[in-house]
């Protein structure tokens, strides 16, 4: 293994955190601290789960996560094997990723009982800048690679962030 000065330890626990934060910001639905850690545009290709490649704002990337996440119960993304290629003030880190999705049954367009659940896993590339307020996300690329449970749960949570006006 290459030698590793004390910069790329500090990059790579800077990068990882940012990676990290991606997750936290949506589960805890701190929206503040998921707005942190983009660039003002941000380069988002989803189209694993049906949302479109573009440029986005990122506060309408935020925005559009917001609505989405108030339909559902509870989520929660985990983060891994986190792999950094760092390239002076760009950098990409590859990780290993599941996402738990769950809405509450009871409601008019809830699922079948045992459905309402949607686990995916894949991996990330996340595309870094360092900024002055230290790393930021300025792309993020979602490959999915397996699923299980009932996709409709997305809708379903669409559905009613909707109907609260989230």
């Amino acid at each position: 293994m290459s030698q590793v000065s004390p910069q790329d330890l500090v990059d790579r626990a800077q990068i990882s955190d940012c990676v990290v934060a991606y997750a936290t910001g949506l589960d805890r639905r701190d929206w503040e601290l998921y707005r942190s850690i983009f660039t003002d545009e941000v380069e988002m290709d989803f189209t694993s789960v049906g949302i479109r490649a573009g440029s986005y704002a990122a506060d309408t990337w935020v925005r559009d996560a917001r609505r989405l996440f108030a339909g559902f119960e509870a989520t929660q993304h985990t983060s891994t094997n986190h792999v950094h290629t760092i390239r002076g003030d760009r950098a990409t880190c590859m990780s290993n990723m599941q996402a738990e999705h769950f809405v509450a049954a009871g409601a008019d367009d809830s699922p079948s009982p045992g459905e309402e659940r949607w686990t995916i896993g894949g991996y990330y590339i996340n595309e870094l800048t360092r900024t002055p307020a230290g790393w930021k996300l300025c792309g993020v690329t979602l490959k999915v690679t397996w699923s299980v449970g009932n996709p409709d749960v997305s809708r379903i949570a669409v559905r009613r962030g909707r109907a609260a006006g989230a």
